[in-house]
């Protein structure tokens, strides 16, 4: 049964987000989604290249630990959403290669990373290309506008699923919640994507890079269910050296990660079919909130996201579970 006055804005739709959202929904509340992109998935992004290269240049896989992630993750698999990623895994260091060992089941979205968030987001009222200004208190209600004055409308509660500091910003009526996600610091991360019209000779599918400009490299096109008529790879920046170029152009940074995947890699280098770069400005929460999520129950306002609890998917899924769980634990007291 629906709770009565009990609309609920999220406002991200990234995984924490998004899980939040449809535990929400799927209790009873009327939720609606605002995203400032054209698309669900934050980090768990996808980009498809005109020229028939596809990328999965934010999250790059995720492994499942708790209970809880691991049943949703059998649905997923079981609507052909996720798929376990059986890709050769190994760590360079200047140059030397070293197969990871002991290391647990990785799975990958089917066909992009972003399927696991499109499953998510069925059914949901998503806004999206609408940017939110901070929610603002107004007779007992969240009055929601978007960064140009338009009216959003008012909500029961408001739940904030982005990177700590963008959060911030949108915490300004919650100054306890506000000071909590203020002292989060995130890395950022640039992402190169490369395409190749014929297979690159390594020995590997993926690698955490060590010693180097950057920290992981993947073959995106050995992930289950991806076009294999050509060669896609994934650089990541270091978080050291994403964070000294933050601010730089990404045609300087493209040539300067390309030639070091060269190095670290040995491949004999070759011009690329296709070649971008990409910046997440806050992409890996440096030390994580001890706390799954913020709530304030009183207000009526809280926050998830990787930066709660600790990251990685699983991490940012699970804050947005327990927000949802604090809402409702919330929602059913007398007077609420």
């Amino acid at each position: 049964m629906p709770f009565k006055n009990r609309n609920i804005s999220v406002i991200g739709a990234g995984i924490s987000g998004l899980i939040c959202a449809r535990r929400l929904k799927d209790a009873g509340f009327d939720v609606t989604v605002f995203e400032k992109s054209r698309g669900v998935g934050g980090r768990m992004a996808t980009r498809r290249a005109t020229d028939g290269f596809a990328f999965d240049h934010g999250a790059q896989y995720f492994t499942v630990r708790d209970s809880r992630f691991e049943r949703w993750c059998r649905e997923w698999q079981d609507h052909g959403a996720v798929a376990p990623w059986e890709g050769r895994v190994v760590t360079l260091t200047e140059g030397k290669v070293e197969l990871k060992q002991n290391e647990t089941l990785r799975y990958a979205g089917v066909p992009g990373m972003n399927a696991v968030c499109k499953q998510l987001a069925t059914e949901i009222d998503i806004q999206f290309q609408t940017r939110v200004a901070p929610p603002t208190m107004q007779n007992g209600a969240w009055r929601l506008r978007d960064e140009d004055g338009r009216e959003l409308g008012n909500f029961h509660y408001v739940i904030v699923s982005a990177p700590a500091p963008q959060t911030a910003d949108l915490l300004a009526a919650a100054p306890e919640l506000q000071h909590a996600a203020r002292n989060v610091e995130m890395s950022g991360c640039w992402a190169v994507m490369l395409g190749f019209d014929s297979p690159l000779d390594l020995p590997f599918d993926g690698a955490f890079v060590h010693e180097s400009s950057l920290s992981w490299v993947a073959r995106n096109s050995s992930k289950p269910n991806r076009d294999r008529s050509n060669e896609s790879w994934v650089l990541h920046g270091s978080p050291t050296w994403t964070d000294q170029h933050i601010d730089d152009d990404s045609e300087s940074v493209l040539p300067e990660l390309m030639d070091a995947f060269w190095q670290v890699t040995g491949c004999e280098p070759r011009a690329a079919s296709y070649s971008t770069a990409h910046r997440w400005r806050y992409a890996i929460p440096t030390e994580p909130l001890e706390s799954r999520c913020l709530f304030d129950p009183n207000s009526r306002i809280g926050a998830c996201g990787d930066w709660c609890g600790g990251p990685r998917v699983e991490g940012a899924f699970l804050s947005g579970m327990a927000l949802a769980d604090e809402v409702l634990r919330q929602a059913v007291k007398p007077g609420s």
